[in-house]
């Protein structure tokens, strides 16, 4: 099961684009979009809402007046033109702000945060990343092992664990690929299939719709085909 978002906004056009980043991103699942704040309110009381992308600016009724009715029903990014909102935001526990014009990768990297802040409340099994990226913790058969991140080649999802191509060895973990994407640098990541993630340093080329990472052949998906082209900065690749 993906978080389940809702979008408000008063512009449809806005609420438009998001909806695109929310089918992109893997582990979010589109609930309900609304222009109405005030039916908004109605949406997450009546409905199973984790995340809320969230417009400040809104004739009925303000983004952080919605947050204070709300109350902590669910998670908060605010989506704004208005970067003078920031502190006020964050003073409402927001999990992020983003200023529009919003690219993918600044979304993703927010609905990456949110996953982790979620998965904290609900499921304390994941375990956080470093500070500083360079290395994760993944939970195998017998233990805790320490994972250099720049070590990582790939992930591949399998039928009741992942497997961690690294640079020396191949580590097998307990844990699902969502919860080990949500581990890695988004910015170092990127999931290309429904069974694989890569190291986007790692890449040796690039062969139509496989990826080639040393003597792996990496399948990309159809539904992740667009994002990852976009993460290269590669469209011609299309």
């Amino acid at each position: 099961m993906g978080i389940k978002c809702l979008i408000v906004d008063d512009k449809p056009l806005a609420i438009d684009i998001l909806v695109d980043y929310v089918k992109k991103t893997p582990f979010l699942e589109l609930a309900a979009t609304t222009t109405n704040p005030i039916e908004g309110l109605s949406i997450i009381r009546s409905k199973t809402i984790d995340l809320v992308f969230l417009d400040i600016q809104m004739p009925e009724l303000t983004g952080l007046q919605f947050i204070s009715i709300a109350g902590r029903q669910c998670k908060v990014v605010l989506v704004t033109a208005y970067a003078e909102f920031a502190l006020d935001g964050f003073e409402n526990d927001v999990v992020d702000y983003l200023l529009k014009p919003v690219s993918f990768d600044r979304f993703y990297r927010a609905a990456e945060k949110a996953a982790l802040v979620l998965n904290k409340l609900q499921a304390p099994a994941i375990i956080d990343v470093h500070d500083s990226n360079e290395f994760i913790f993944i939970k195998t058969a017998y233990r805790i092992q320490k994972v250099n991140v720049a070590d990582i080649l790939y992930v591949e999802g399998l039928q009741n664990y992942v497997a961690l191509h690294t640079s020396t060895e191949k580590v097998l973990s307990l844990q699902t690929l969502k919860n080990t994407e949500l581990q890695l640098p988004a910015t170092k990541f990127i999931r290309v299939h429904k069974s694989y993630i890569v190291a986007l340093r790692h890449i040796s080329s690039i062969e139509r719709s496989r990826i080639f990472i040393g003597d792996a052949v990496i399948p990309i998906g159809d539904s992740y085909r667009d994002a990852f082209f976009r993460a290269i900065g590669n469209s011609a690749e299309k």
